[in-house]
C-alpha cells in the first residue's frame, strides 16, 4: 500500500532522495536546491509556494493510483496551479523535444534515407501537434482559469470541451520508438541512440504525469471555479 505525501514537516532534502522524479517538478515551481536542512513547508515557504499545493502536485506526479479528494483540492491554494503548468509546458518545449531532436537528427545521418525520413517527418508532426495543444492551453485553457480565479464569468470556454478533446500527448511518442525499435539497422549503435530513446521514454512518462495533474487536479477544481462564478 503506497504511503502517500501529506507530512510538510518532513525534510525536504529526505522527500527527494525518496522519491527522485519530483526533481522534474521544483524548477517548475521556481523551488531551488540548497534545502540544507529545511523541511517541506519551509523551502515552499521561501519560495512563496503553497505546501498543500506542492504536496497535492507531487502525490499525483508520484504515485498513477493516487486520487485527491474534493476537500483536499478545495482546500488547496491553486495560485501556483497555472504557473506550473505552463512552465511544464515551456520545459517541454524548449528542453526535452529540441534535445531528442539533435540526436534524432544524428542518427539521422547515419541511416538509409528512407528511414531517416520517416523519423524526422513523424517527429515533426509530433512537435506540431504539440505546440498545438499546449498553444491551445495556454492561450484559452489557462486564460479561462485566471478569468475565474479572479471572479470573472467566462462564458467563451467551459471545462467539459477540455474534458472532450483532451488527447494523451505520450501515446506518439511510443509510436517513434516502436520505429526505431523496428527499423534502426543493428549496425547503426551509438551513445545517441540510447540517449534519444531514454529521454522519449522519459518525456512520455512525465507528460503521461503532466496529464493526470490536469485530469486529477485541474479538472475538478476548474468545474468548481466556474459552478460558483456562474
Amino acid at each position: 500500500m503506497a504511503i502517500y505525501l501529506n507530512d510538510p514537516t518532513m525534510k525536504m532534502g529526505e522527500l527527494i532522495t525518496a522519491h527522485a522524479e519530483l526533481m522534474m517538478i521544483l524548477q517548475r515551481m521556481g523551488i531551488t536546491l540548497g534545502f540544507g536542512d529545511r523541511s517541506v513547508a519551509e523551502v515552499c515557504q521561501r519560495h512563496g509556494v503553497d505546501p498543500g499545493f506542492f504536496l497535492l502536485i507531487s502525490n499525483v506526479y508520484s504515485f498513477a493510483q493516487y486520487e485527491p479528494t474534493r476537500e483536499q483540492i478545495l482546500s488547496t491554494d491553486m495560485t501556483c496551479l497555472v504557473p506550473y503548468l505552463r512552465n511544464s509546458h515551456h520545459y517541454y518545449v524548449e528542453r526535452q523535444l529540441p534535445h531528442i531532436e539533435h540526436h534524432l537528427r544524428h542518427i539521422a545521418e547515419h541511416l538509409p534515407d528512407r528511414v531517416g525520413t520517416v523519423l524526422r517527418r513523424f517527429f515533426e508532426v509530433y512537435r506540431t501537434e504539440v505546440l498545438d495543444h499546449f498553444g491551445h492551453e495556454d492561450n484559452t485553457v489557462f486564460r479561462h482559469i485566471e478569468a475565474l480565479q479572479n471572479g470573472q464569468c467566462d462564458s467563451t470556454y467551459n471545462m467539459s470541451k477540455f474534458v472532450d478533446n483532451h488527447g494523451n500527448l505520450e501515446d506518439k511518442l511510443g509510436d517513434l520508438v516502436q520505429i526505431i525499435f523496428k527499423y534502426l539497422p543493428e549496425s547503426v549503435t551509438s551513445d545517441d541512440t540510447v540517449d534519444m530513446v531514454y529521454d522519449i521514454l522519459q518525456l512520455s512518462l512525465d507528460l503521461n504525469r503532466h496529464s493526470l495533474v490536469e485530469e486529477k487536479v485541474m479538472v475538478p477544481y476548474v468545474l468548481h471555479l466556474e459552478r460558483s462564478v456562474s
